[in-house]
C-alpha cells in the first residue's frame, strides 16, 4: 500500500519551522561556502576573459626585447625569425615630470608610436581628447590614471626632463594600455597613480629627444600560433647581442601581466581550498542536528513504519530535510556570490586599469556549488539515515534503554560537598557523554581555528609592511641616477642642507638563472655594513655584505630553487654585460619583492667598473625636506626620487584592494562560521534536554539555575575548545599564508597573543549571543508541553 506523501510533507514543514534557527545557521554556513566559490570562480573567469580580450584587441606583444641602440635596418632580420608573426620597433626612455604643485619630480616612461599609421603591436585605448599631431613634437598622450590623479585636462601643459634636457609638453589626450594594467615607477612594487606616468609621443619627436634617429631601443614581437617564446627570445638575443641586448623576455615576465596573473592564480587557489572548509563544517552540523532529531523521534518513526510507510519513505523524509537546508543555502550562496562578485569586479576595475570589466558568471560554479553542497550535506545525513533503516516499528516505539552511567560521572564525597547541584549536573553531562561533548568541542574548535588563522593573516600583512619599511629600510628617501656615476658623486648629495646621512647603492639589472629556473631582476650592491637599507636574516638581524658571493632573498631563493652554497648564473644586462657564476653565500628574509644583494665593491670588481654607484639612500631632516626636494629636482643626474612614506602608503592601499581586500571578507566569514557552529551546539543541547530542564523548573529550580545547567555546558564546551582551536589554528594559519603568498610578496604567519586573543574574543561573543538566545527560549518554554515529550 502506498500512502499519500502529504502527511510527510506537512511534518517536514513543521520540523523545519521547529529547528528554523539551526536550519538558518547551517544554511548560512553552506551559503558562505557557495558564495566564495561563485564569487572567486566568477572573478577568475572575468579577469581571465577581460585580460585575453583586452590583450587581443589592442595587440599586446608576446615578447619584449630591450636593447641599448640598434639600427632600424635590423628590423627586417628580426621580422624573419622563425615563429615571429609581427614586430614593432619603438623608442623607450625615462623621463621626469615637473608639475608646479609637486615638490618632487615624478618618474615617467616615454614611449613612441608611429606617426602616420596604427601601431602593429601595443596600441593604446584613447579615453579622452585626441591623438598627438605628428607635425607637433611637443604633443603627448598621457596615461589616464596619472592624469586623473593630478586633475589634468586635455590642453594642459607639463614640463618633462628627457635625456637631461627640459621640454615643455602639451597634453592632448588620455589613454589606457594593456601594457600598463598595473603601473609602477622603476624600482618600486606598489603602484601609485600620482607618482608614475606614461607618455606616448610621435616616433620622430621621441627619437630626437633620446638621440635615436634611424634606430630603436626596444622591439616587440607577436608570435605565430604554436611558436615557442623561449626559442624566439634566444634568437632575438643572439641577433641583438652586438647592439647591447638587455635580455628579451616573454609576456609572463612583463610586470603588469605578472601581477594580474598572481591575482588570478591566488583567486583560483582560494576557490579550490576555502569553500570545502565551510561545506565540511556544514556537513558536520547537519549530522549533529539530524542525529538528534532521529533519536528524539524514535516513537514517531515507529508509528510511521507501523502505519505502512517504508524505510525509504521515512528515510526520504529526513533526507528531504537535509536537501531543503542544503539547496536553500546553496541558492542563497549563489545570489550572494553574484552580488559580491559584482562588487569585487568594481574594485578590480579601479585597481587594474581595465577600460571595462564585467563580472562574468561561470555556470559551472553554480552547478558545482549545488552539487558539492548536496553531496556534503548528504555525507553528513546518510550516516544518520542508517539508524532510521535499522529501527523496526516495535523497537522504535519502545523508549530507548537508558544509558548506563554506573561507571561514569561519579564524584568524590568531598567534591559533592563543594559543588552545588547545578554544577554537578553540568559536570555529569560532560563526563557521561564524552563522544557527544567531544564532537561539540571539535566543532567550536574548528570555528575558532578559522578565526585565529584570519586574524593572524591580517596581522601578517601589517608585519610585512613593518619589516620592509621599519627594519630593512631606515632611509627617508631613495635617489636613482640616470646612469651609473662615479662614487664621488655622492658628495653632491651629502652637501645638501638637511641631509643627515647618505648611503650609496649600485643596482644592476640582470637575469638570474639556476638550471631552467630564471628571474628577471637586479643585484643590489650595498656597502659592507649598511645602515639605511639592509639585508636581514630570519631573525631580522642585519647581514654583513661579505665579498665572497651573492645573497638572495627568501622569495627569490624559492623561485630559483637554490640554497646557500650553490652556484648562481648571472647574465648582467648593463655595460659590458658579462655572464657570471657567483656562489650564494646566504639567504636573507624579505617579504616584499625578490631582491639579490652583493657587497658594492665586489659587484663593481666583477663588472670591471670600479667606484660606480647608481643611486643612494638618504636620511634627511624633515623640516628641510622641501628644500632638499627642490635641489634634487634641479640635478640633471637624478632620474627619480622615491619617498619612503609615500611608498608605504601606496603599498597599504594595494594591500587593502584586490586579493588583499579578500582577507577582510574571509575574516568576516570566519566570524559567521564560528557563530554558526556555537549556535548549533547550544540549540542541540537545548533540544536534547528540554524535558529535563522543564522538570527542574517544576522541582523548584529558578530560571537562573535552570539556564546555568544548560549554559554551563555550553561554557565548558567553549572553554575546552579554546586550546584545541589554538592548535588547529596554528597549522591552518601556515596553510592560508601560503595561499596568499605570491612571487611578488610573501606572507609570513604572525602568531602572536593579539591574534589568538581577538579570535577567542570572537568565539566568546558568539557563545554569549548564542547563550542569550537559548536562555530566552528556555524562559519562554511551556513546561506542560515539555514534560509530555517522551525521550
Amino acid at each position: 500500500m502506498t500512502l499519500h506523501p502529504a502527511p510527510l510533507t506537512h511534518k517536514l514543514m513543521r520540523d523545519l519551522y521547529r529547528i528554523k534557527g539551526q536550519a538558518v545557521a547551517i544554511g548560512a554556513v553552506i551559503a558562505v561556502g557557495v558564495m566564495m566559490l561563485v564569487m572567486m570562480t566568477g572573478l577568475v573567469a572575468s579577469l581571465s576573459e577581460t585580460r585575453r580580450t583586452y590583450y587581443d584587441r589592442f595587440r599586446l606583444a608576446d615578447v619584449f626585447a630591450p636593447v641599448a641602440r640598434a639600427p632600424e635596418t635590423v628590423a627586417q632580420r628580426l621580422r624573419h625569425l622563425p615563429g615571429v608573426a609581427a614586430i614593432q620597433t619603438r623608442v623607450s626612455g625615462r623621463a621626469l615630470i615637473d608639475l608646479g604643485g609637486n615638490a618632487l619630480p615624478i618618474q615617467a616612461r616615454a614611449l613612441s608610436l608611429p606617426e602616420y599609421r596604427a601601431a602593429a603591436l601595443n596600441t593604446i585605448y584613447l579615453t579622452d581628447g585626441r591623438m598627438f599631431d605628428a607635425a607637433r613634437a611637443e604633443e603627448v598622450v598621457v596615461l589616464r590614471s596619472f592624469a586623473r590623479a593630478h586633475g589634468l585636462r586635455p590642453g594642459d601643459h607639463i614640463a618633462a626632463t628627457m635625456n637631461g634636457f627640459r621640454r615643455e609638453l602639451s597634453v592632448v589626450g588620455f589613454a589606457q594600455s594593456p601594457e600598463f594594467l598595473y603601473s609602477t615607477a622603476p624600482g618600486e612594487l606598489a603602484p601609485d597613480d600620482a607618482r608614475f606616468a606614461v607618455l606616448w609621443m610621435s616616433r620622430t619627436a621621441l627619437a630626437a629627444a633620446f638621440d635615436m634617429q634611424g634606430a630603436f631601443n626596444e622591439v616587440l614581437f607577436s608570435l605565430s600560433r604554436g611558436a615557442e617564446p623561449e626559442a624566439v627570445i634566444a634568437a632575438a638575443d643572439r641577433l641583438l647581442d652586438r647592439y647591447g641586448a638587455q635580455g628579451a623576455y616573454g609576456l609572463s615576465h612583463l610586470q603588469s601581466d605578472l601581477f594580474i596573473s598572481e591575482e588570478i592564480d591566488g583567486l583560483r587557489r582560494s576557490a579550490r581550498s576555502v569553500p570545502p572548509i565551510f561545506l565540511a563544517v556544514a556537513a558536520f552540523l547537519l549530522y549533529i542536528v539530524i542525529s538528534r532529531m532521529v533519536q528524539a523521534e524514535r516513537e514517531q518513526i515507529g508509528l510511521m513504519k507501523a502505519f505502512g510507510y517504508s524505510d525509504t519513505e521515512v528515510g526520504g523524509h529526513y533526507f528531504r530535510m537535509i536537501l531543503v537546508i542544503a539547496v536553500g543555502g546553496a541558492l542563497a550562496g549563489c545570489l550572494l556570490g553574484v552580488a559580491a562578485g559584482r562588487w569585487m569586479a568594481d574594485l578590480y576595475l579601479l585597481y587594474y586599469k581595465f577600460p571595462f570589466l564585467v563580472f562574468r558568471l561561470d555556470p559551472a560554479s553554480f552547478l558545482t556549488g549545488f552539487a558539492v553542497s548536496i553531496l556534503a550535506a548528504s555525507a553528513g545525513g546518510l550516516l544518520v539515515l542508517r539508524q532510521v533503516f535499522a529501527l523496526t516499528p516495535a523497537v522504535a516505539m519502545r523508549a530507548a534503554a537508558p544509558p548506563d552511567y554506573s561507571h561514569s560521572g561519579q564524584f568524590s564525597s568531598a567534591l559533592e560537598h563543594v559543588l552545588d547541584q547545578p554544577t554537578r549536573m553540568v559536570l555529569r553531562r560532560l563526563t557521561r557523554q564524552p563522544l557527544r561533548m567531544g564532537g561539540a568541542v571539535l566543532g567550536v574548535a574548528a570555528g575558532l581555528s578559522v578565526s585565529i588563522a584570519m586574524m593572524s593573516i591580517l596581522n601578517s600583512f601589517s608585519a610585512m609592511q613593518a619589516l620592509t619599511f621599519d627594519v630593512i629600510d631606515h632611509s627617508d628617501l631613495n635617489v636613482s641616477f640616470i646612469q651609473p656615476l662615479e662614487a664621488r658623486s655622492i658628495h653632491d648629495l651629502q652637501s645638501l642642507p638637511g641631509v643627515i646621512e647618505v648611503e650609496p647603492v649600485r643596482i644592476v639589472p640582470a637575469i638570474l638563472r639556476n638550471g631552467r629556473a630564471l628571474y628577471h631582476g637586479a643585484i643590489h650592491g650595498l656597502i659592507e655594513q649598511p645602515r639605511l637599507y639592509r639585508a636581514v636574516d630570519a631573525d631580522t638581524q642585519p647581514i654583513t655584505m661579505r665579498q665572497g658571493g651573492v645573497i638572495l632573498s627568501s622569495g627569490l631563493a624559492r623561485t630559483l630553487d637554490i640554497k646557500a652554497g650553490d652556484q648562481l648564473s648571472v647574465d648582467v644586462r648593463e655595460g659590458r654585460r658579462p655572464r657570471l657564476s657567483l656562489p650564494v653565500i646566504a639567504v636573507a628574509e624579505s617579504l616584499l619583492g625578490s631582491p639579490a644583494y652583493m657587497e658594492i665593491g665586489a659587484l663593481n670588481r666583477v663588472l670591471k667598473e670600479p667606484l660606480r654607484i647608481s643611486g643612494a639612500y638618504l636620511r634627511v631632516d624633515a623640516t628641510q625636506a622641501a628644500k632638499i626636494y627642490a635641489a634634487l629636482k634641479a640635478m640633471p643626474m637624478v632620474a627619480g626620487v622615491s619617498v619612503k612614506s609615500e611608498s608605504r602608503a601606496a603599498l597599504k592601499k594595494v594591500m587593502d584592494q584586490g586579493a588583499g581586500a579578500m582577507r577582510y571578507v574571509m575574516a568576516l566569514i570566519a566570524a559567521v562560521i564560528t557563530f554558526g557552529v556555537i549556535y548549533n551546539a547550544a540549540r542541540v543541547a537545548q533540544a536534547e534536554r528540554a524535558r529535563d530542564l522543564a522538570g527542574l523548573r517544576v522541582l523548584g529550580f529558578s530560571r537562573g539555575e535552570v539556564a546555568f545547567v544548560l549554559l554551563g555546558e555550553l561554557a565548558a564546551v567553549t572553554l575546552l575548545a579554546l586550546p584545541l582551536g589554538g592548535v588547529i589554528g596554528y597549522g591552518l594559519t601556515f596553510a592560508i599564508a601560503a595561499g596568499f603568498s605570491t612571487d611578488v610578496y610573501q606572507i609570513r604567519p604572525v602568531l602572536d597573543a593579539e591574534s589568538f586573543g581577538l579570535a577567542m574574543a570572537v568565539v566568546l561573543v558568539a557563545a554569549l549571543v548564542s547563550g542569550w538566545l537559548v536562555k530566552r527560549d528556555i524562559d519562554r518554554a511551556d513546561l506542560v508541553t515539555a514534560l509530555k515529550t517522551r525521550e
